[in-house]
């Protein structure tokens, strides 16, 4: 018998494809009707797939769900209303009815899709940094704005301190010691030899918390060091471009043993802000609170302008300038598209 010919990899990928379109469209497909449907009860969207998300009920158990097509948005996080089919007789075993208002919502823009939310009624933003990829204090104020944005508390999470040499050491500590004068809260762990793990764990108490940051920082083997129990997915940093090699593919939402809640996030290289104005990137910069409003031209740029308060107050050492340095890039790109987020 002649062996099969092998197939190309756009063939492979037009297979892919076809199935993924066609198990979108069963799912879509399904018609529900009332008598098919038990009572209306509360859950929690684990993880949202395209056209239907999994939800957790009351006891744990986690069902596959349809959306209704009057929700229009719903992702990792939310509290729901949803109805279980009576008869299971499909792979999606029940309909989500209504969307609960979130106390707090992480978004990004999105080229196609404007502000895209990406996980919702979350306690704190756990930003994590590392000593490889390079440590990145503009994606750190970036992610900073956008919490600041949403009212969602900041919390700074260098990893991979392994690697520290005295150099990096020195060098990264400069500039963390500016966000530890600001007010934020700055942790240190490193999976290798599990120091600062306790200390993560007991700021994850009891909270519901999200890991943000580049590809590559160690997101995913830090909830592996977490809830081993796990075992998710993770790959090194590429030797080649020194960037992260993306591991997760969709936010989920899982489950401390003594309490709490932990967001898996997909990496983000860029977190872009070209959806803000001006004044909501200054309203970011909370060191920046009691200089902004007093410059004096009202439409001062903050940059070159005479009289600019911003650029005295980094004169007189009440602002680092590095950070007004950070505000000024981050202003210059909020008409750059290109910078939005984008995932790997």
């Amino acid at each position: 018998m002649a062996k099969a010919k092998k197939l190309t990899k756009g063939q492979n990928r037009r297979i892919k494809a076809n199935q993924a379109k066609k198990l979108k469209s069963d799912a879509a497909d399904i018609k529900w009707q009332d008598d098919e449907l038990g009572e209306l009860q509360t859950g929690t969207v684990i993880s949202r797939f395209g056209q239907h998300a999994d939800v957790e009920n009351a006891q744990g158990d986690c069902v596959r769900c349809n959306l209704r097509r009057s929700i229009k948005s719903l992702v990792c996080g939310d509290k729901v209303l949803w109805r279980e089919s009576i008869a299971n007789e499909h792979s999606v075993s029940g309909i989500i009815e209504a969307v609960h208002e979130r106390e707090s919502v992480l978004a990004r823009p999105d080229v196609y899709d404007g502000v895209k939310p990406i996980a919702a009624n979350i306690s704190q933003i756990i930003i994590v940094s590392s000593v490889l990829p390079a440590f990145n204090s503009d994606i750190i104020d970036r992610y900073i704005v956008a919490a600041e944005e949403t009212g969602i508390k900041p919390i700074i999470l260098l990893n991979k301190i392994d690697l520290l040499t005295p150099e990096l050491n020195d060098k990264i500590e400069a500039q963390l010691t500016i966000y530890r004068e600001i007010g934020y809260q700055v942790l240190y762990v490193s999976n290798e030899t599990a120091d600062g793990l306790a200390q993560l764990k007991q700021q994850l108490d009891k909270k519901t918390s999200i890991f943000v940051g580049q590809s590559g920082v160690g997101k995913s083997t830090l909830t592996n060091s977490l809830m081993p129990e796990l075992g998710i997915l993770t790959k090194d940093v590429s030797q080649n471009s020194g960037l992260g090699q993306h591991t997760t593919t969709v936010a989920r939402l899982y489950h401390f043993e003594t309490g709490g809640d932990l967001i898996d996030s997909p990496g983000i290289r860029e977190f872009g802000l070209w959806h803000l104005t001006p004044e909501q990137v200054c309203n970011g910069f909370t060191d920046f609170s009691d200089f902004i409003g007093t410059c004096k031209f009202r439409d001062c740029k903050h940059d070159k302008d005479p009289g600019c308060a911003l650029v005295e107050a980094v004169q007189n050492n009440k602002i680092h300038p590095e950070r007004l340095a950070s505000f000024q890039r981050i202003l210059a790109s909020l008409n750059d598209n290109t910078l939005t987020s984008r995932f790997n």
